[in-house]
């Protein structure tokens, strides 16, 4: 069994956010708070609002660039910030909720603000030891 998590690489000007778990759903929904992570500390933002999201693509290379750049786009407009996510996928189509509030500037310090998830780096799959990963690279 494998222990969910993100984590960031580093990439020249950019940064790299990858979700590793033991389905693919649940390494989407690492990397985005690998994304949130980027800005803030996830555990820092509160479950005040949910918020219902829907993307589909022809691939789950895609459909993940697709998911981080919805994200994207969210928080900016809405001004808020995402600190946990429950997604479902099926057959290309990618239904989740986001949690989260209103970006407090004082309490929340963002650190970068994400422009968009890119296809460089980009990769779904399952590992050999059977978990998942789903990464690629923030332009920041």
């Amino acid at each position: 069994m494998v222990s969910a998590h993100y984590e960031h690489f580093p990439h020249g000007a950019d940064i790299g956010v990858r979700g590793i778990a033991d389905s693919k759903a649940e390494a989407f929904a690492q990397a985005a708070l690998a994304l949130t992570a980027l800005v803030t500390d996830p555990a820092g933002v509160a479950s005040r609002t949910k918020v219902l999201l829907e993307c589909s693509a022809p691939s789950d290379l895609l459909l993940l660039n697709d998911w981080l750049n919805r994200l994207i786009y969210e928080m900016a407009v809405r001004r808020m910030l995402f600190g946990r996510y429950e997604v479902a996928i099926d057959d290309g189509r990618l239904r989740a909720e986001a949690w989260g509030e209103p970006v407090d500037r004082d309490r929340h310090a963002p650190a970068v603000e994400p422009k968009g998830a890119t296809l460089t780096e980009l990769k779904v799959g399952q590992r050999d030891d059977g978990g998942w990963v789903a990464q690629c690279i923030v332009d920041v």
